[in-house]
């Protein structure tokens, strides 16, 4: 008997079925460092320890997206080693934020499975939750992905695609506890605008833009140790390309939105997200956003946006999501629906 994991296949999964990823990881200032170095982000609560203090946040914490990817990349090993492709995300809510010294361990269960009509691949929903090392839930969260399966001419398992909320609901926003932007210093975040600023329907062009290198995403999926095959090894796809992980996109895209949403400082849930196209080496990731939503929240001085931030492969000045045909519009990478907490 083999002593590798070749990973599972589609007919490997069972709806109900719990998986304990192993490699609980401990995050530390280097994450901090490392992810600075990866994105061009200037948020100001996770680049300042005296600037988070002020609000309510000491120790200060990472950027909530660090969390996220720790916590993704256990789930890939079990989940998405042999998959085709990361099709989407619901229902993702950041419960608390995560500062160094926290040691976050992720399970999941599997809710839902659709073979594909080829029957060479079939569609698995996962629900992962995400604990620190006080069995504190960190973030929770529901993806979906296309996997390979190891067997063609095994039977479809029957068919459950599981009922996910659009979106989280403004009042189940989790605020982290002691939050308080009544004595924000908008100066020091480096915009003035607040959430009285923005209207629903607003879109905002981030103008900046950011060249995809090899290097840098594989440095990315090794850090949060996300071992996809797809992301590193050029054997793993006919056309020797390597893509770029998904949650690098994202990165990129929240780093570049901070040119006109500095002061979307937490994220505090992610609705949906959809990965619309590959990525590769060489491309250009600009990014756009629009207010879809605007809610009040029970800490001080705190509001929420509900942003829809777009991904683009080369600049999209009229930001046009779809064409008239309702597809996605020729460009874009990233469609990701997300919560954001802002000052008053």
């Amino acid at each position: 008997m083999t002593k590798t994991n070749p990973g599972n296949f589609f007919e490997d999964f069972r709806v109900g079925q719990i998986i304990r990823h192993a490699t609980p990881r401990t995050v530390t200032e280097g994450d901090r460092a490392a992810y600075g170095s990866l994105y061009p982000t200037r948020f100001a609560v996770p680049s300042s320890a005296e600037f988070a203090a002020s609000v309510g946040l000491a120790p200060a914490p990472v950027e909530d997206l660090v969390a996220f990817h720790i916590a993704f990349g256990k789930t890939v090993p079990d989940v998405s080693l042999n998959a085709v492709a990361n099709l989407g995300y619901a229902e993702c809510r950041f419960h608390r934020p995560v500062v160094p010294g926290d040691t976050i361990a992720t399970q999941s269960e599997v809710i839902g499975l659709k073979q594909n009509s080829n029957g060479r691949t079939g569609v698995v929903y996962v629900r992962s939750t995400a604990t620190n090392q006080r069995d504190e839930v960190v973030l929770d969260w529901a993806r979906w992905v296309m996997v390979h399966k190891r067997d063609p001419e095994a039977p479809a398992p029957e068919t459950v695609v599981p009922e996910l909320a659009a979106a989280v609901e403004a009042e189940d926003l989790v605020i982290p506890e002691g939050l308080d932007f009544t004595t924000y210093d908008f100066e020091a975040a480096g915009e003035p605008h607040r959430f009285d600023d923005y209207e629903v329907g607003e879109k905002i062009d981030h103008v900046d833009g950011v060249t995809l290198t090899d290097p840098e995403h594989m440095l990315a999926t090794r850090l949060w140790q996300n071992t996809a095959k797809v992301h590193f090894n050029t054997e793993a796809r006919p056309d020797g390309s390597r893509l770029v992980y998904g949650g690098h996109v994202i990165s990129l895209a929240r780093a570049l939105s901070f040119n006109g949403l500095a002061n979307a400082q937490l994220i505090a849930a992610i609705n949906a997200g959809a990965h619309v196209a590959p990525a590769l080496a060489g491309d250009t990731v600009y990014a756009w956003s629009e207010v879809l939503d605007k809610a009040e929240t029970s800490a001080p001085g705190v509001g929420a946006l509900r942003l829809r931030l777009v991904a683009t492969k080369g600049r999209d000045e009229s930001m046009t999501l779809r064409g008239d045909d309702a597809k996605y519009a020729a460009g874009v990478l990233l469609d990701l629906d997300i919560w954001a907490l802002v000052p008053r």
